[in-house]
């Protein structure tokens, strides 16, 4: 069965690890900071401009997100970290919420990362890439909002994080490519990827 992003459905939102759908089948989750433009990947993905809600103010997602593609595929939209004005118990409560789910959850199968091509590897991605790391989940880190550049300042950002990444010893299980969900650039890049966590 040829799995198809547009048949992509909302079906909860989960505050916490134990309130998450039942743990079968595979997963892959969507991660990244509040501003890093993970609704709008989300939306282009599945050609829906309603199914992630996008915000002008970062950090709405607070609760994890599930879009069901078959009875046993999903898509998990996370909450975004680092950047939102709430109070600092609420924050806290949601990296443990975060990192409890990363750990524990059996179904997932892979992390996408997203970052703004013009802020890779902030303190919070490098922490998101290490724990990927320890855990030997494969991740697949998106430079978002790609149209933001030229072409050639783009590719030179693609290759200093590859080789940082790399320098950190951090390169095993990761990959790494430009995207823009405007313009749906890197998005056959990105399915390519999804297919083969999912399991077609």
């Amino acid at each position: 069965m040829t799995l198809r992003f547009t048949s992509a459905i909302f079906t909860q939102s989960s505050p916490t690890l134990a309130q998450c759908p039942p743990d079968k089948g595979s997963e892959v989750a969507f991660a990244g900071r509040s501003n890093a433009g993970k609704s709008s990947a989300l939306n282009s993905l599945t050609d829906n401009h309603k199914l992630a809600r996008t915000s002008k103010t970062p950090g709405r997602t607070q609760l994890i997100n599930f879009f069901q593609l078959s009875d046993n595929q999903r898509l998990v939209d996370l909450p975004g970290y680092g950047f939102a004005k709430v109070p600092k118990a609420m924050k806290e409560r949601w990296d443990r919420n975060l990192a409890e789910y990363l750990q524990e959850r059996q179904s997932l199968r892979g992390l996408v990362l997203l970052m703004d091509i013009r802020h890779p590897l902030q303190p919070y991605d490098l922490q998101m890439v290490k724990w990927a790391a320890d855990a030997n989940m494969p991740t697949h880190i998106l430079l978002t909002k790609a149209d933001k550049l030229k072409r050639g300042p783009g590719q030179n950002t693609l290759q200093k994080v590859r080789k940082e990444l790399k320098q950190l010893g951090l390169d095993n299980n990761i990959s790494v490519q430009t995207f823009s969900a405007p313009k749906k650039e890197g998005l056959k890049e990105l399915e390519k990827v999804l297919r083969g966590w999912l399991g077609e």
